[in-house]
């Protein structure tokens, strides 16, 4: 017989958050793709990860979608994903069975942040333009007029923050996390791509719960380590972007790739090892967003990315976010040093 388990809710007001610190916390940000049936030559798929009806990797996703486990209609599969990733796998996530499990103590922070497809991309951003005649006159039917969907490489971000790097052990090692999520993963997620992250606080959250997230994934020039391109990021461009983003933008954050570029270390992943960095910005509003990126503000944010950024290697999107765990409010602003 199936029982179902209430969710537990850990953020404000079901719990009393704590004041932020001006030190940098550590950021797990696991870039996520759904498990689908996408061939393998267009989209990565992670050692173990999509399974049959039986617990087996599927050969070839791409052969007959209807032997995934997770969902079987392609139609369905990423309206079907996000729903199980907020409202199960959420869930089961933050559930701790012992009573005495305190592990889930060191998770300060956890939101789910789901790409929002009708939000901007680099592909598609505003202004957006409809398809005309020579006239400028609306075509009577769409039919071959119509673009190709440029699809993003990921579906989502895991954002997972710890006071200090141990932490991230003392919550992912657990023994229910090994036993019952990792294996959920191989069935619900179809790559996994930690950015192991130190996080600076650039412009504090004033409410920790906006709704609208853009998601930037950097990558430097190749004529520039990763360590120059972070210094640079940090105390040349954040400076000039937090003068620039006005009262659009209620919080901006930089994480700083500090995980492994070699194979066989933890947290390795070999698309993540090319991330230099991750901003993300919040917003109140969709169209807030929209706005942002079509001012003369935003324009010089971007240019000054081009600097030391390599354009091709970046990527950004828009996501809804959904705050699972928040013991932090107020945030401060991060103590930057030299």
């Amino acid at each position: 017989m199936t029982k179902t388990v209430e969710e537990r809710l850990f953020r404000p007001p079901y719990l009393q958050p704590q004041s932020g610190s001006d030190r940098p916390l550590t950021v797990l940000c696991s870039l996520l793709s759904r498990a689908d049936n996408t061939p393998l030559a267009e989209r990565r798929r992670a050692d173990g990860h999509v399974l049959d009806h039986a617990g087996n990797v599927i050969a070839d996703p791409a052969t007959d979608a209807s032997v995934n486990a997770f969902e079987g209609n392609p139609n369905l599969n990423f309206e079907h994903w996000g729903e199980y990733w907020r409202k199960v796998h959420g869930v089961r996530f933050l559930h701790a069975e012992e009573a005495d499990d305190r592990s889930l103590e060191r998770l300060l922070r956890y939101d789910q942040l789901h790409r929002f497809a009708p939000g901007p991309t680099h592909t598609d951003a505003p202004p957006y333009r409809a398809p005309a005649d020579a006239r400028g006159e609306l075509w009577p039917t769409v039919i071959g007029h119509i673009e190709a969907y440029r699809r993003p490489r990921w579906d989502g971000i895991a954002y997972l923050n710890f006071a200090d790097p141990e932490d991230i052990a003392v919550v992912l090692a657990n023994a229910r996390v090994r036993e019952k999520i990792l294996p959920e993963d191989q069935a619900i997620f179809r790559d996994i791509a930690p950015v192991l992250s130190r996080q600076f606080i650039i412009v504090p959250s004033a409410t920790g719960n906006e709704a609208v997230t853009l998601v930037k994934l950097h990558g430097r020039v190749e004529s520039v380590s990763r360590e120059a391109f972070q210094h640079w990021w940090l105390h040349e461009h954040a400076p000039l972007a937090a003068a620039k983003i006005g009262a659009w933008v209620k919080r901006y954050v930089q994480l700083h790739n500090i995980g492994p570029t070699d194979p066989g270390q933890p947290f390795y992943h070999p698309q993540a090892r090319n991330i230099d960095g991750v901003t993300l910005m919040n917003f109140a509003s969709v169209n807030d967003l929209e706005d942002f990126l079509r001012s003369a503000e935003y324009k010089l944010i971007a240019e000054d990315e081009a600097r030391m950024g390599n354009v091709a290697a970046s990527e950004w999107w828009t996501a809804i976010g959904m705050v699972l765990v928040n013991r932090i409010t107020p945030e401060r602003t991060t103590e930057v040093g030299a």
